[in-house]
């Protein structure tokens, strides 16, 4: 089977069903029991559990493309899966699902992201992550806190754990000069940044504050590829985050990535700076 397990991430709880995806759902439903399936005797044909299409048709997961090209053929649906799965994510205001994000972060191949807020969840160091969380409004209680602080450190094991996979992270200078739980957790999470550069497969750099202009003005992106060169991309803002597979979206993303990486310090330059930094504190 190709489905992964469900892990509890940042956001923590299963996403809720947007309109699209009840929709696709209900569709998929009716393909299956038109062909004369049952979810049980369809997941051996498609290589999916029973729970994965379950999900799919409760609306309650993104399907992965290789679930609709399976399904295709094994319902003879005629590429209306297809065309339907293209409008999944034109739906705005997606928090929830940085489940699904993080299910693909675990296959990527490779992973961008630029940040201008805080450190990327994936290099913050423990004392770090649990200044943010304990200081989210409205407040969690010490039992949330842990668990979210757990949660974030069982997701940085990513970096390890998947060598051959690509991260690069484009981090904005003054990051780093915010005193986010004083001058220690500062140090400690700079020592950790620093850490992770050591990694071959992880590159930092940090967008000095002398870019007075960049394409990454309009927030945070991440993107992604998936092992048969999917890309999707994530944005995350205030209360209302968005989950992209539309190609022009993530093709206009890509650039503006490219064009930060252009204009961020070097990897080398970038550990200078951040030793730079800590030194000053």
């Amino acid at each position: 089977m190709d489905d992964s397990s469900t892990d509890n991430y940042d956001n923590g709880g299963r996403p809720e069903p947007s309109g699209s995806l009840r929709t696709f759902g209900a569709v998929y439903q009716g393909f299956r029991e038109n062909a004369g399936f049952t979810q049980e005797s369809l997941a051996p044909t498609i290589r999916y559990s029973a729970h994965y299409i379950g999900s799919v048709e409760q609306g309650r997961r993104l399907p992965s493309k290789k679930f609709i090209d399976r399904s295709e053929e094994a319902l003879h649906t005629n590429g209306v899966l297809r065309k339907a799965a293209r409008w999944l994510s034109k739906q705005p205001g997606l928090a929830r699902w940085f489940r699904e994000w993080a299910e693909l972060e675990k296959q990527a191949i490779s992973l961008y992201t630029y940040e201008c807020r805080l450190v990327p969840g994936l290099l913050q160091s423990e004392s770090y992550a649990r200044t943010l969380f304990e200081n989210r409004v409205p407040l969690l209680s010490e039992e949330e806190v842990d668990t979210q602080v757990a949660a974030r450190l069982e997701r940085q094991k990513l970096l390890r754990d998947r060598p051959n996979t690509t991260f690069s992270f484009v981090i904005d200078e003054h990051v780093f000069l915010r005193p986010t739980g004083g001058a220690d957790t500062i140090r400690g999470v700079i020592d950790h940044v620093l850490e992770c550069m050591t990694l071959r497969n992880v590159d930092v750099q940090v967008m000095p504050l002398s870019q007075g202009i960049h394409p990454g003005l309009d927030g945070p992106m991440q993107l992604l590829e998936t092992p048969d060169n999917q890309w999707f991309g994530y944005c995350e803002g205030q209360e209302s985050s968005q989950f992209i597979t539309d190609p022009q979206t993530i093709s206009t993303l890509y650039m503006r990535y490219a064009k930060l990486l252009s204009q961020a310090l070097t990897p080398e330059d970038s550990g200078s700076l951040l030793k730079q930094i800590r030194g000053a504190l």
